[in-house]
């Protein structure tokens, strides 16, 4: 079957998550090691699952469980209430759903701004969903790198190491076989891929003009659709940082500059919201429409990091779109370019 290797994977909290079944037939998946860490002493399997493979939903996890696809100490678990220990070794077998088995190639124009024969790197306009999910079987950004070369058939979800949420817009480093891919992953964990972001946010930018923001993110306990700034001795959640600078700002709304050193879900939106500075047209965080944006005002625009094959330094850069660019006019701020 050509598209074993292929997870099923749900992109984001704002997604519906997965139901479909998991085809026990398919002989072939990803297997994930792990070991629980303190932060999961304690904690339930299901819940601890949740935690070190955040990219795939509960129910995905919970059918893994069922199905005996999951070992804990090497012993088959599954029973979704077993606490889990510091130092558990387990293992996780990543099996295809029957849905991800019909993923298929599909021929799109994707603006690539770098490419060689171990990675790309595409500048993914906003709307466009990175994996399949309920909702969106097709179209998405992988069954456009399935169609694009040969390759990503052969590789976990076919190369794609980090996602861009849907109405997100901006710069991807995708791998085109498994050595470049557990590289980049690596590089990834050692916080050794520069990722930084424009957004567009709602007031007056008050206090210096840069801003660390060094506050964990978990789900919002209110609303499991969101996801906010927690106290990790009351809830589960992951330390993020975030550093901000104002490049410009008026009375009503800033044009800001984001730096990630941790890679949390909506962590740019969540850390402008605890500044008080919802951005623009997010109504998943309480940011309004303005200056004619429709999706949230958030791109990633420059991208670097060393080339895990050759060493060369990679410094890449995609200019916002048109929404963004005419946004920033139509409110009053200014942008230089990339």
């Amino acid at each position: 079957m050509a598209n074993q290797s292929i997870s099923s994977d749900v992109q984001l909290p704002d997604e519906v998550e997965d139901s479909s079944e998991i085809d026990v037939s398919c002989g072939q998946a990803e297997v994930r090691e792990c070991m629980a860490s303190l932060e999961q002493h304690g904690v339930r399997l299901d819940k601890a699952l949740v935690d070190l493979v955040p990219e795939f939903s509960r129910s995905y996890l919970q059918q893994l469980l069922a199905h005996g696809a999951v070992q804990l100490n090497g012993n088959e678990a599954n029973k979704a209430s077993s606490k889990v220990k510091l130092g558990d070794a387990i293992s996780i077998e990543m099996r295809p759903t029957a849905q991800s088995q019909s993923f298929k190639p599909e021929a799109m124009n994707l603006d690539i701004v770098f490419e060689d024969a171990h990675l790309l790197v595409v500048n993914k306009p906003a709307g466009l969903v990175v994996h399949p999910a309920p909702g969106n079987w097709s179209g998405t950004l992988l069954n456009g790198l399935l169609a694009h070369h040969a390759g990503a058939v052969t590789v976990p979800r076919a190369g794609i190491v980090h996602r861009l949420d849907k109405d997100t817009s901006g710069l991807m480093v995708v791998a085109k076989d498994r050595q470049t891919m557990d590289a980049l992953v690596a590089l990834i964990a050692r916080r050794d891929v520069s990722r930084r972001y424009l957004a567009l946010a709602h007031k007056l930018w008050q206090g210096t003009e840069l801003q660390t923001v060094h506050a964990p993110i978990g789900r919002d306990p209110r609303n499991r659709l969101r996801m906010a700034v927690v106290d990790l001795a009351q809830q589960a959640g992951k330390e993020a940082r975030t550093d901000i600078t104002c490049w410009d700002t008026n009375d009503a709304h800033c044009l800001v500059h984001c730096k990630l050193h941790t890679g949390r879900t909506h962590q740019i939106r969540v850390h402008m919201l605890s500044l008080g500075h919802p951005l623009v047209a997010d109504a998943v965080y309480g940011g309004a429409q303005a200056g004619g944006m429709q999706r949230q005002a958030l791109h990633a625009f420059r991208l670097s990091f060393v080339h895990p094959i050759s060493g060369k330094l990679l410094e890449l850069a995609a200019e916002p779109p048109a929404d963004f660019l005419g946004a920033v006019q139509q409110l009053g701020l200014r942008y230089n370019s990339c």
